[in-house]
C-alpha cells in the first residue's frame, strides 16, 4: 500500500500536530501506511506537550505531491489553510471540528466533522469505535490537544464529550489533567522572546468572507497589559503584512488564559473594519476589549462571517 501523509493546518497548534500523530497511529493499526507530518514548526506549547509524552516533532513539509498521491487531513478542511499543493493530491480522509468551506473533491472520501471543542475528542471516539487501544503517549498528546483547544475546558466550545475524553485520556496518560493543563497552557504564553512577526504568524488562519481576505491571529498570555505594551509594534507589523499579503482585515486576538478574556487589535480597509464593528462594536485606536471571547472558531469567525455578508 502506498504511503499517505497525515497533517493538520498551517501554523499548527497542539490539536493540528497532536491529532495528526494520533490519527496516523490509528490508521496504521487499521492497515494503512501513513506518516504524520506538519505544515510548520511546533509552537512552545506544542513542543512542551511533545516532550512531556516522548514525541519528536513531526517533520515539516512544504509540498505533498512530490512525495505522495493521497493525503489525510485533520483539524482543517479549507484549502487556504492546507498544504500549498493540496489541489495536486487526493484527499482520502478528513477529521475536523470546524466549518466546511471551499472544500470539494472529485472522489468519494471519509469525512467526519463534529461540533466539539477539539479534533482529538473526535479521534478519541474513533479509537473507541474501532476498538483500538490508546497507548499512554498517544493519550497524552490527545489530552494536550483538548486542553489547548478548550483552554482547559473553559472555552465556550467545550462540550460534555470533551470533558469525558479529558478525564479518560488523563487516566491512560497517568497525569492530573488540571495540574498538567495549567503547565501546558503557561508553556505557550512566553511571548517576550519572540518578535512581532513571529507572534502574528504563530497561530493564524486566513478566511475568505464574502470575497474579502480576512486574517485572524491569536496569542495566549498571562499578562495582558505587558503584551499591550507592544501594541504599536504589533500594529505596524500587521499593516505591513496585510499590505504584502493582500489582507482586507487583520485581527490579532490577545487572550489571557487565566481569566478567559481577550483584547483585539484590528487593522484593515474602512469597509472591512466597519464590518468588524458590526460584529463586535466600536474599535478605538485599533483596539477593542472582548470580555469572555477566547475561541476563534466559535466566537470570532461566525459573527465575522455574518457581518461580512
Amino acid at each position: 500500500m502506498e504511503k499517505e501523509l497525515v497533517f493538520g493546518h498551517q501554523n499548527p497548534d497542539t490539536d493540528a500536530i497532536g491529532t495528526a500523530i494520533a490519527y496516523s497511529y490509528l490508521q496504521n493499526k487499521l492497515g494503512y501506511n501513513t506518516e504524520a507530518v506538519a505544515l510548520g514548526e511546533p509552537n512552545d506549547e506544542t513542543a512542551f506537550a511533545l516532550k512531556k509524552f516522548g514525541f519528536k516533532a513531526p517533520r515539516v513539509i512544504k509540498t505533498a505531491a512530490n512525495e505522495v498521491k493521497e493525503v489525510m487531513l485533520v483539524d482543517h478542511n479549507e484549502p487556504q489553510q492546507s498544504v500549498s499543493d493540496i489541489d495536486q493530491v487526493t484527499v482520502t480522509h478528513v477529521v475536523d471540528h470546524h466549518r466546511i468551506m471551499n472544500f470539494d473533491t472529485s472522489m468519494p472520501l471519509f469525512y467526519l466533522a463534529e461540533p466539539v471543542g477539539c479534533t482529538s475528542t473526535i479521534m478519541f471516539g474513533l479509537y473507541k469505535h474501532f476498538k483500538v487501544e490508546i497507548p499512554k503517549n498517544i493519550a497524552g498528546i490527545m489530552l494536550s490537544a483538548i486542553i489547548s483547544d478548550t483552554l482547559l475546558l473553559k472555552s465556550p466550545t467545550t462540550t460534555d464529550r470533551d470533558k469525558k475524553a479529558v478525564k479518560e485520556l488523563a487516566k491512560i496518560a497517568g497525569v492530573d489533567y488540571e495540574k498538567y493543563g495549567l503547565e501546558e497552557l503557561k508553556a505557550g504564553t512566553n511571548i517576550a522572546s519572540k518578535s512581532e512577526e513571529e507572534l502574528i504568524d504563530l497561530d493564524a488562519k486566513s478566511f475568505e468572507l464574502n470575497g474579502k481576505n480576512v486574517r485572524v491571529a491569536q496569542i495566549n498570555v498571562v499578562d495582558l497589559p505587558e503584551a499591550l505594551e507592544r501594541k504599536e509594534a504589533f500594529l505596524k507589523t500587521m499593516k505591513d503584512t496585510a499590505n504584502s499579503e493582500g489582507y482586507d482585515l487583520f485581527m490579532l486576538l490577545i487572550t489571557n488564559v487565566l481569566d478567559s478574556d481577550s483584547t483585539a487589535l484590528v487593522i484593515g480597509s474602512n469597509e472591512a473594519v466597519a464590518s468588524f464593528e458590526k460584529a463586535f462594536g466600536e474599535v478605538k485606536d485599533s483596539e477593542i476589549s472582548l470580555p469572555g471571547v477566547v475561541s476563534r472558531k466559535k466566537q470570532v469567525v461566525p459573527p465575522l462571517t455574518e457581518a461580512f455578508k
